[in-house]
């Protein structure tokens, strides 16, 4: 998102009235998803925040179903090498995600007995673990207090609470307070309130083509009632992918993947021309920690 000037958003004051249509709507059109079901638990909830941080869901889908068969608990996931995290990851993007949940894993495993934990602290101690995650994983795994906050969650919250199109490029102080008034004062209510602001960002109040005849509390929405202003900031700019650093590095991840053994440079030197963009991409991965030169000149998946 393009950086724009943040309002200073003021608590609505009939907060109250927006979390039974919104939960109503909720309970009504939320989407079966597998991490949303008993069964998942609190490990089922982390891996699928870990794996649609910027993956859509129809990606995350079979990947999801596939990991957690493979490594139904933390300490399955622990006790493999880094290099099988990624390699199970395949084209979901941004695979450093991956080594994170790994390492994340490990912690869980030697900090907690193998379950991951129930308090924000100690969820926020792990490691790849932020502060959205954190609150995510309280919440929806454990029915706890938090507010969650997303994309979609934010851009519900800039239209319907403070007036705005969008919100600003990077979460601010103004949206955690406004977060944390809006938030239900009883856990559980607290807990499907942040479920169902994120499917309806998700599934109506989207980014693009919003879908107001639908959205359960048009009627209150600050930025409808406006008239829509719209942005007032830069020109907002999709991500591109062809021919950029990710697309080669894309590529070059695929072929480890797909090796059972040590590949040579000529087999990372075949997917992509330009040498130049191919060796800063390769290097990239090494700094990253996703691949492992060894001393004969081969690369691999890396092991620890």
């Amino acid at each position: 998102m393009t950086a724009m000037t943040s309002p200073s958003p003021q608590t609505p004051p009939a907060a109250v009235s927006l979390h039974t249509p919104v939960i109503g709507w909720f309970e009504q059109h939320a989407r079966d998803l597998p991490w949303r079901r008993p069964e998942a638990g609190a490990w089922g909830v982390m891996v699928s925040e870990f794996m649609l941080q910027q993956t859509p869901v129809s990606r995350v889908l079979p990947v999801y179903e596939q990991w957690l068969a493979r490594w139904p608990r933390p300490a399955d996931l622990a006790a493999e090498a880094p290099g099988e995290a990624v390699r199970a990851w395949g084209r979901l993007g941004y695979p450093r995600r991956a080594l994170r949940l790994h390492g994340a894993a490990q912690a869980i495993t030697e900090r907690h007995g193998g379950d991951v934990p129930s308090e924000h602290a100690q969820l926020l101690a792990l490691p790849g673990i932020g502060e959205y995650t954190a609150a995510a994983v309280a919440s929806f795994a454990y029915g706890q207090r938090h507010a969650v906050l997303d994309t979609n969650v934010r851009r519900v919250f800039a239209r319907a609470a403070t007036g705005v199109q969008y919100p600003p490029n990077a979460t601010t102080a103004a949206e955690r307070k406004l977060a944390r008034a809006l938030l239900p004062d009883e856990d559980e209510r607290a807990a499907k309130w942040a479920a169902a602001t994120m499917e309806l960002g998700a599934l109506v109040c989207t980014a693009r083509n919003e879908d107001c005849d639908r959205c359960p509390i048009a009627s209150r929405c600050a930025w409808r009632l406006a008239g829509k202003p719209a942005h007032e900031g830069p020109p907002r700019k999709g991500q591109t992918y062809a021919g950029t650093d990710r697309q080669v590095r894309g590529r070059l991840l695929a072929v480890l993947r797909d090796a059972v053994n040590p590949v040579p440079q000529a087999a990372l030197d075949a997917v992509w021309e330009e040498p130049v963009q191919r060796a800063r991409a390769l290097d990239g991965l090494v700094a990253d920690g996703l691949v492992e030169p060894l001393a004969d000149g081969r690369y691999r998946l890396p092991l620890t």
